[in-house]
């Protein structure tokens, strides 16, 4: 968790209104990275800072100098750490602990952001959010089209859609909407193999999804999947939670999920389910980037999109 919270103690506001050059990053070798991105929200992306294209970067700037150059920062523990925002800092928010978090391309970062080299077409997410529920969120779903169109980590990943029934419209849509991006992705059942080098999405009912290692977290709750959403092992119930972990609503028939998750450090799995086949087909018209735009996970309940964690207010 340390390497993707942010820490800043100064209180001076970010300089997001004006796109400032990136004069004074880091020059070095390699290719400059271009098409990068960078997104600011808080509250599990429900409020959005800041988000722009960034230029001008040089070929070996980090997360932590792009930042810098779009915002006043201060830092600690040697550069690596970002404690506020916009004069929103790390600490304690309703009673809760909340902090920055920041996802490349839709992924948890494994280092610190003074560590993690920029590549070309990275949309960097910070995102500040109370973790009382789960201090660890290893993917999420609202960078989409990434990590499919860019990969992570500077790998780009081929792409297998497997659907419990190969031949379903909600298989279809998918697969679709990937292609729709230039994307190319292989079709076909479900391996329930472990693929390290590939990006999954898997689609279905549960009671068969759930046979997969990483998407048996969900029935865990978010501690153990990052997911604020819990599925009862039969799928029949979809129970919806809100930032600590606490029931909020739960679903029944026709509902469906959009969900990221990760098993230690395998590519994401992708998981669009419900809680039958109505439940799915939702879900998987919601698999494209309007409606998955910001968010941690995505739930579908009367074809309305209901973003993860549920908000209180």
């Amino acid at each position: 968790m340390w390497s993707s919270r942010l820490g800043l103690a100064l209180g001076g506001c970010l300089l997001f209104g004006a796109c400032l050059p990136l004069a004074g990053c880091g020059l070095g070798p390699g290719s400059a990275p271009s098409g990068v991105a960078l997104t600011v929200t808080r509250d599990f992306g429900s409020r959005t800072i800041a988000e722009m294209p960034v230029g001008g970067l040089a070929g070996s700037d980090t997360v932590m100098q792009m930042l810098e150059a779009k915002a006043r920062v201060a830092t600690r523990y040697g550069g690596g750490f970002v404690e506020s925002i916009d004069g929103i800092a790390g600490g304690r928010e309703d009673g809760g602990p909340a902090d920055w978090f920041y996802y490349v391309n839709g992924v948890e970062a494994t280092k610190g952001a003074a560590a993690t080299k920029l590549d070309a077409d990275d949309h960097v997410w910070w995102d500040y959010h109370d973790w009382a529920g789960s201090s660890d969120i290893p993917a999420v779903v609202g960078a989409f089209p990434e990590p499919f169109l860019d990969g992570f980590g500077g790998q780009k990943l081929p792409v297998r859609v497997e659907c419990v029934q190969p031949q379903s419209s909600a298989c279809s849509t998918i697969s679709h909407e990937l292609t729709g991006y230039g994307i190319p992705a292989a079709r076909g059942g479900l391996a329930l193999a472990e693929y390290d080098d590939v990006l999954r999405v898997i689609v279905g009912t549960w009671p068969l999804l759930r046979d997969d290692p990483a998407a048996r977290q969900l029935e865990a709750g978010p501690r153990t999947s990052g997911v604020y959403a819990r599925i009862n092992s039969t799928g029949s119930t979809l129970t919806l939670l809100d930032q600590t972990g606490a029931t909020a609503r739960t679903l029944g028939p026709g509902s469906g999920l959009v969900a990221a998750v990760r098993l230690s450090g395998d590519p994401p799995v992708w998981i669009v389910t419900g809680t039958d086949q109505a439940g799915v087909s939702a879900a998987a018209q919601a698999f494209q980037a309007d409606d998955l735009h910001d968010d941690f996970a995505l739930a579908v309940a009367n074809d309305v999109g209901i973003p993860l964690p549920v908000s209180g207010q």
